[in-house]
């Protein structure tokens, strides 16, 4: 790196910082989570607008890869935090409303989008026909679990029953979308020389699980619960964090992955207030980094040559991430006896996208599946989805009765916590302080 293009790296890190906070700003101001503000700013400063000469001027291309590696690093820890944030006590205790409503808000849109991909194969497969069908079907099956709990929050809607149940089935979606977004890596992969390095990604999770896990129980344990984190502490999760998100990038599944796996097998019981501490540490950092991160995947965005088949396709990928994705979370609470105006609540809080459709896109960008004008349009979709759950939520229930909508958890029900950690992953819902 150069002087002067270290000089330019720091000053676009300094304008980043700056835009991602009026962005934020602005989106909190207009009803919608700041996140939302930050997406639609980096698209703003990308290819779209002057045929790309504000992107150029701001972030010439000499920089980019500099840009590009630290909003990996932002990527990383974001994905850390959603797997550190995962409840798994919500799978055992939601019930069955939640279990048949995340099935349906998976399934219908997966199969739905699996039909629009066999449409769209014609003008925009790059990869193979079947890991281009599977990935647009997981695409569309995104439901953004932090920044629908970061709603819910502001709405006043963490403990009633619409936030238990609507956690809870979207913490299954985002499971299960991750399972199938690194099968789909997987198959991508296995087109190369070295596929065989995949064949090692079941084993890997299982060495976490069984060798990683019990190790970190132990360093939690030995500095005791309710103490702060030590120095060595932080560098075990740290290390560990970096050679698992490094670990699944050499094995052909992209990075993302190995951080969220960690993040999962990081234990819940020995020191349960390490958890806050680990996400207020990790927040300073993804406060600078995700909004890089942001207009990375803002300059890949261009829709200024879009014309009228991009905007058919457009209307296509919207009626149909909407349509699968709302529809199967209706119809499928519905089965389970719920009234039709508490099922509609449960579905557009089911169609909340945010930054885990970025990413998931940005995984299919890199790998190839994904062409750059398909990927803007899904990234468009994804903007409009999570913009539109706040007005069509204060439509169906109103802030006087968002916590009438479900009612409370009974005595029978598990009662969810007045605050939802999940609430404080960076990045979903927060913008710089």
């Amino acid at each position: 790196m150069t002087e002067l293009q270290a000089a330019i790296l720091l000053a676009d890190l300094a304008l980043i910082l700056v835009l991602a906070r009026l962005a934020g700003r602005l989106a909190r101001a207009l009803g919608q989570p700041p996140v939302l503000g930050e997406i639609v700013g980096g698209i703003l400063v990308g290819s779209t607008l002057f045929d790309g000469a504000i992107a150029e001027t701001l972030f010439p291309h000499e920089v980019r890869p500099y840009l590009g590696a630290l909003a990996n690093i932002g990527l990383v820890l974001f994905m850390f935090v959603v797997g550190l944030e995962f409840d798994f006590s919500r799978l055992h205790g939601s019930g069955r409303v939640a279990g048949v409503t995340a099935l349906g808000a998976t399934v219908v849109p997966f199969g739905l989008g699996c039909l629009l991909a066999l449409h769209l194969a014609a003008s925009h497969q790059a990869t193979s026909r079947l890991s281009f069908v599977l990935f647009i079907g997981v695409a569309l099956s995104v439901t953004a679990f932090p920044v629908l709990a970061r709603i819910l929050d502001d709405r006043g809607m963490t403990g009633t029953r619409a936030g238990t149940l609507a956690l809870s089935a979207a913490a299954v979606c985002d499971l299960a979308v991750w399972t199938m977004l690194s099968f789909v890596q997987a198959l991508v992969d296995g087109d190369g020389r070295d596929h065989w390095r995949v064949t090692l990604a079941i084993p890997f999770a299982l060495f976490l699980y069984v060798g990683v896990r019990p190790l970190l129980t132990k360093i939690l344990v030995r500095q005791g619960a309710g103490r702060p984190l030590t120095g060595n502490s932080r560098v075990v999760l740290l290390s560990g964090l970096l050679a698992s998100s490094a670990m699944t990038q050499w094995l052909g599944l992209h990075f993302v992955f190995g951080a969220f796996l960690f993040g999962l097998v990081v234990p819940r019981s020995a020191n349960s207030g390490y958890r806050q501490e680990v996400t207020q540490d990790i927040k300073s950092a993804t406060n600078l980094l995700l909004p890089v991160y942001f207009i990375v995947a803002g300059l890949n965005v261009d829709l200024s040559e879009v014309g009228l088949q991009g905007l058919g396709e457009l209307s296509l990928i919207m009626l149909v991430a909407v349509t699968g994705k709302f529809g199967g979370a209706w119809l499928a609470a519905r089965s389970q006896g719920m009234p039709p105006r508490d099922c509609a609540v449960l579905a557009t809080l089911m169609n909340t996208r945010g930054l885990t459709e970025l990413v998931a896109l940005s995984v299919g960008l890199q790998a190839g599946i994904l062409d750059e004008r398909l990927y803007s349009l899904m990234t468009v979709m994804a903007v409009v989805t999570t913009a539109a759950t706040g007005p069509l939520l204060a439509w169906l229930a109103p802030r006087r009765e968002s916590a009438k909508a479900f009612g409370r958890p009974d005595d029978q029900s598990r009662t969810a916590p007045a605050r939802s950690p999940a609430a404080q992953v960076p990045g979903e819902g927060q913008s710089p302080p």
